[in-house]
């Protein structure tokens, strides 16, 4: 019997594979390779090129061999299969579902590993970034601003960092909205791990994880600077919650505005150090945000008016002077309440002295138990307990 023909791949997923080759070519990077599928006219044509061609488009000796060779190739072909194996799709610089905006900035990664939804990162959304170590305040804000925003359809972009990144995804997981992780690993490395659940959670409602590092890539420090112009880029705007002066979230609000990109910024307490980063954006131009309105009349009309309308799911602070309907709660629970705040800690000690009159301390833990669940009160590091928003 005659041998059974070997099937070709199909036409984009020949030209995903050869973009990805240039993707793992050693020492080529993106700008690089940008101008090299420009000089020949296609990225087919980069590999029918001869090896004194390559070297002759002045790019290194070992990125000329490694593609003259065939084994940017044979590089590709394996982290092929580590992609499918995982169930990841990989989207280059050509395809059609290649976010628009990531496309318009320097340096746009020449391909995107996307595990979950790929519709998710084409379509409008919103950076929102901050410390890894934000203020009760800053965590609220961050959690409250991207919940009203996924609320009304803006995908929610960010880090998967924890503190502010965090805070933001929670968020429009809490308004059954998308939110995108963009990974300074590969997309199958959750990194930190405590925020496993977030990004099942995130998958679940329709929206990904995407990074431009290949499979297995471990958290190497230098990685996550490089990918903050994708968390920039790939939004419509960037908004900072809290950020100190020599941090990451610097980096990117600066990527935001080498990309021309709109920046938010949420006011903070000038003796705290983490209000430096958004009150100087400030100062020089960003605009003031301090509910989801700020951020939405800024919005191109297109935009707005392609998003779905406001659901039922996005916070509700702000639209009256109780945030939680305190009057439907018990009198325990009631008086605990009024005494937290939404932006500064108290410690269950001092709890426990102000309330010594009115209530017993199992009383003031049973109080403080059923808030939590309610959702009501969030227990941070050290029995110190917030009101949230």
């Amino acid at each position: 019997m005659p041998e059974a023909l070997a099937v070709s791949p199909k036409p984009r997923e020949s030209l995903a594979l050869q973009w990805l080759a240039l993707a793992l070519t050693p020492r080529l990077g993106p700008a690089r390779a940008r101008r090299l599928v420009e000089h020949f006219g296609g990225v087919q044509n980069v590999f029918k090129a001869s090896l004194t061609e390559l070297e002759a488009t002045g790019i290194q000796t070992v990125s000329a061999q490694s593609l003259g060779t065939g084994q940017s190739m044979e590089l590709a072909h394996d982290e092929m299969g580590r992609v499918a194996a995982a169930g990841v799709s990989v989207v280059c610089l050509d395809d059609s579902c290649y976010p628009a905006q990531l496309k318009q900035i320097y340096d746009p990664p020449l391909v995107l590993y996307v595990r979950g939804n790929v519709d998710a990162i084409t379509q409008p959304g919103i950076a929102v970034i901050g410390t890894r170590h934000p203020t009760p305040y800053g965590l609220g804000m961050a959690e409250r601003l991207a919940c009203d925003l996924a609320a009304r359809g803006l995908v929610i972009f960010s880090g998967l960092a924890r503190g502010v990144d965090a805070a933001a995804h929670r968020g429009a997981i809490n308004a059954k909205g998308k939110t995108v992780a963009v990974f300074g690993t590969g997309v199958d490395i959750i990194y930190p791990k405590e925020n496993t659940r977030i990004t099942e959670q995130m998958l679940a409602l329709g929206g990904a994880l995407i990074s431009e590092f290949p499979m297995n890539t471990f958290a190497a420090p230098q990685n996550f600077p490089i990918r903050n112009r994708i968390i920039s880029g790939i939004s419509i705007g960037v908004l900072v919650v809290e950020a100190a002066e020599y941090s990451g979230t610097r980096i990117t609000s600066r990527c935001a505005l080498e990309q021309n990109r709109e920046v938010f910024a949420v006011p903070g307490n000038v003796t705290n150090k983490n209000s430096w980063g958004p009150n100087t954006l400030i100062k020089q131009g960003a605009k003031l945000t301090a509910t989801w309105e700020d951020v939405w009349e800024e919005l191109p009309t297109p935009v707005r008016l392609a998003l779905t309308p406001a659901s039922n799911d996005e916070s509700q602070a702000g639209k009256t002077a109780s945030l939680f309907g305190e009057s439907e709660l018990p009198p325990h629970e009631r008086k605990i309440l009024k005494l937290l705040k939404a932006d500064e800690a108290t410690h269950i000690d001092e709890i426990v002295e102000l309330l010594e009159l009115d209530l017993s301390s199992s009383e003031i833990f049973a109080a403080l138990f059923e808030l939590e669940l309610a959702g009501k009160v969030k227990q941070m590091p050290g029995k110190n307990f917030v009101k949230s928003f």
